[in-house]
């Protein structure tokens, strides 16, 4: 089991694709491109094209059976994990699908606390359904289509770097923000105090910051309550 310390300060995090490119916006800007400075965090982008031998640089095919849409090719896919893998022992694979296990925060924790990680993003109509049997979990980010896995693997990216130490100034952000205790955030509120007929809540302006704790609790509770209920544990 990994530990949050289990790795010399910097993650690593490799990503196949065949697009690159996608993940310039990103990965250039706000807290990512403060970590990568940082030394907190490796971002490595490969283009699965590399792994192809023909001079087309072929990485799918038609489907067995017939079918709409190319599939990506599962040699292809096996070669370059293969690669990867040498650089760098016992990372974490991963492929983005539909059909995988519902991403959430508790999820990007645990991979938070992983040293090097894998991900794989689909495109076209999909992989290989062996390419399965070459990863260690499949992800998905939600219920819904995409035009392939850059999204999800940015999207993952961002959760799991803003979760390691020295990421995000104060820890208090982390410790209270949304889904950190399967609760949302309680509401903020800043200057000015009176805007168009709305004002503050008093108790945030009262100073009494055990009062203000206690605000803030219930109304996450509240807002968990009513926006997605299925978070509320029976305790």
């Amino acid at each position: 089991m990994y530990g949050p310390l289990c790795y010399d300060k910097t993650m690593k995090i490799d990503i196949l694709t065949l697009f690159p490119k996608m993940f310039d916006g990103p990965f250039s800007e706000s807290i990512i491109s403060r970590a990568v400075k940082k030394g907190l965090v490796s971002i490595k982008i490969h283009n699965l094209r590399d792994w192809a031998k023909d001079k087309h640089k072929t990485v799918d095919d038609s489907p067995y059976g017939g079918g709409a849409g190319m599939v990506l090719r599962v040699n292809i896919i096996d070669k370059a994990i293969s690669t990867l893998k040498s650089e760098i022992p016992k990372p974490k694979t991963i492929l983005l699908t539909p059909t995988g296990k519902l991403f959430n925060q508790k999820m990007a924790r645990s991979l938070s606390r992983i040293p090097h990680l894998i991900l794989i993003c689909g495109h076209y109509e999909g992989f290989d359904a062996r390419v399965e049997k070459l990863v260690d979990e499949q992800i998905s980010i939600g219920d819904y289509v995409l035009t392939g896995g850059e999204l999800p693997a940015a999207v993952i990216v961002d959760t799991i770097t803003r979760l390691l130490p020295g990421v995000v100034g104060k820890k208090e952000s982390i410790k209270n923000e949304s889904f950190s205790k399967d609760l949302f955030d309680y509401p903020a509120y800043t200057r000015p105090e009176k805007y168009r007929g709305m004002r503050v809540p008093k108790i945030l302006l009262s100073g009494d910051h055990k009062k203000i704790a206690k605000w803030r609790k219930e109304q996450s509770i509240k807002t968990t309550k009513k926006l997605r209920k299925s978070l509320c544990r029976a305790d």
